[in-house]
């Protein structure tokens, strides 16, 4: 399994308009204990076109400064989508996290089997 191809994949599935976890990322990809490997991939790993805005920790706060090479332009790029982030660099779950459903887990569970990963 290549691990990083399945966090590319899952990321380019989010939703315009919505944000998920790395938690949820690393779940996605069948490897649920790996959410600080999904920070690592998008980090240092994942050269395709992967909106890694769209990322945010379990408790809704911004962090991927790591991943940009200007200071939050996350933000930013989160408001350009309609997605309302606090002056503590903070967005609503509840409101923007992307709620995937079975339906989502199945079909990127058959992309993997299709792509060998």
């Amino acid at each position: 399994m290549d691990f990083y191809k399945r966090v590319a994949i899952v990321c380019q599935h989010i939703p315009y308009g919505k944000v998920a976890t790395y938690g949820q990322i690393a779940l996605l990809c069948q490897k649920p204990q790996h959410s600080r490997q999904v920070g690592f991939a998008l980090a240092r790993k994942i050269k395709e076109d992967v909106k890694a805005y769209r990322i945010i920790n379990s408790q809704g706060y911004l962090s991927g400064a790591g991943a940009f090479d200007i200071d939050f332009p996350q933000k930013k790029l989160l408001e350009e989508e309609g997605i309302e982030v606090s002056p503590e660099l903070r967005v609503d779950l509840k409101k923007y996290g992307w709620k995937n459903t079975l339906d989502d887990a199945l079909l990127l569970e058959a992309i993997f089997k299709k792509e060998g990963i």
